[in-house]
Parts: C-alpha cells; sequence; structure tokens
C-alpha cells in the first residue's frame, strides 16, 4: 500500500536511508531536514512524499515536487527502497505511483538528479529501464570526478 508519509515515519525512513549505503552523512542531514520541512510547511507547498508499506512495515519512499519557475516540471528529489527489499519492485511500483501523481498534476515532465559514482551504476540502471534518459551532466558537482547527472521523462 502506497501512502503519505507521516512525522512518526522520519526516523525509519531516515535510518532506511543510511541502511542503503549509498548517501553520505551530509545527504542524510539533508533527508532529516528536507522530511522537517515537508512537515512542517512544504507539504501545504504542494510537495508530496509517499511511502510504500508490505504488510504493515516500510518498504520504501519517494519525495518530488513542482520544480519552482518552470512549466509543469517536476523532480524527484528521493526515491529509497529498503535495502534487504532491493530488486523486488518496490522502486519500480514508487517511480510509477510518482509519475501517475505528476501526469494527474499536469507535469510535463520529471527530472531525477543522482552522482555518477560507479557505486550508483544499479540506479542509472533503473533509470534507463524505465524510460528515462540522461539528458545532462555537470561534471564535478558534488566533488571531484563525481558528477550530477540528470535523467528525464516527458509526463505528457
Amino acid at each position: 500500500m502506497i501512502r503519505p508519509i507521516l512525522p512518526s515515519d522520519t526516523p525509519t525512513l531516515v535510518a532506511m536511508a543510511r541502511g542503503t549505503e549509498a548517501f553520505k552523512p551530509i545527504e542524510i542531514q539533508a533527508l532529516q531536514e528536507v522530511l522537517d520541512d515537508f512537515h512542517a510547511q512544504n507539504a501545504a507547498d504542494g510537495h508530496r512524499a509517499v511511502a510504500l508499506e508490505v504488510n504493515g512495515v516500510l518498504a520504501g519512499f519517494a519525495y518530488f515536487a513542482e520544480a519552482a519557475m518552470t512549466d509543469r516540471t517536476w523532480s524527484l528529489w528521493w526515491i529509497v527502497v529498503e535495502c534487504s527489499l532491493q530488486a523486488q519492485g518496490i522502486g519500480g511500483k514508487l517511480l510509477s505511483y510518482v509519475e501517475t501523481a505528476v501526469r494527474q498534476a499536469g507535469g510535463r515532465q520529471l527530472l531525477i538528479e543522482t552522482s555518477s559514482l560507479p557505486k550508483y551504476e544499479l540506479t542509472h540502471r533503473f533509470y534507463l529501464k524505465y524510460g528515462y534518459s540522461q539528458v545532462a551532466a555537470v561534471k564535478d558537482y558534488y566533488a571531484d570526478a563525481d558528477d550530477m547527472l540528470y535523467y528525464c521523462k516527458r509526463m505528457d
């Protein structure tokens, strides 16, 4: 079942992201802040955050929002699946939910930002599998030899 996240989910979602070992400590801190801001104000401003439960247990989550100062461009900020449940279709279900929600909101395209580091190769393949194209790379964005990659998919 996919449902909106609750403030009480935050510790579990942060621990889930930490457990993937895909994120730097500063990114985990940023997630905590993003979730706190979501509950404090950003949900009212149109940001969306959903969790997928399997048998009553949180298995993954996604956070997405319309990009400011754009014509119906949305950004997927976070998509995370509990590491013990990866490669079981949970990420695909979350991404499909996000795409449907973006389309229903009149979204024109969905952008996803990620790192170029080798440990993200499965992430890159995941986005390509679901019809996204790499549309840009910003060299050395996160750090030397760690480029920012942008993936995009038209929603209309």
